[in-house]
């Protein structure tokens, strides 16, 4: 149902509030007692900048001359409101740069103690991996995670990575 609403905004590609918005609108009252998080991000490379916008999602990580900033631009969840206010965030792009985008499944799996691996330790990580290249960051990461939790316990909740690269 997701992959068919993204593909009715196409002409909006370029604003991720109207992306956000307009499959927010399509989703309402699909499957009542669910919600969907989501992150869009548009990177012009023309111009060398990005824009981005979430509902309910994890911040952005940006790595920048090995400096980590979370850009952080979220409206509501799809489904809760039918006018969600999505606020976009413009971000100018330099050679170097590293974005991040994830889901909420990389921070909250927990340890023995019941500790998330939370925001600290995804920070940790990336910024130890800023000199290798996007796969091997989420290898690291994923074994991290693993690592984190205790060997029978399953993961809850699904992990999506997506490293990007500034050349």
């Amino acid at each position: 149902m997701l992959k068919m609403a993204v593909q009715s905004i196409v002409p909006c590609v370029q604003s991720p509030a109207d992306v956000l918005y307009g499959l927010n609108r399509m989703l309402s009252g699909q499957a009542p007692d669910q919600f969907v998080t989501a992150a869009y991000l548009f990177i012009d490379t023309q111009n060398h900048k990005a824009r981005y916008s979430a509902a309910g999602h994890p911040p952005l990580l940006l790595s920048r001359a090995g400096i980590l900033h979370r850009i952080e631009s979220n409206g509501l969840v799809f489904g809760v409101t039918a006018q969600p206010d999505y606020p976009v965030r413009d971000i100018p792009l330099c050679p170097g740069d590293r974005l991040l985008l994830y889901t909420d499944g990389v921070i909250e799996p927990e340890n023995t103690k019941g500790t998330p691996f939370g925001d600290s330790q995804l920070e940790q990580v990336v910024l130890g991996a800023q000199m290798c290249q996007p796969s091997e960051l989420t290898d690291r990461l994923l074994t991290e995670i693993r690592a984190w939790q205790p060997a029978l316990m399953s993961q809850q909740d699904d992990i999506t990575l997506i490293v990007i690269d500034v050349a």
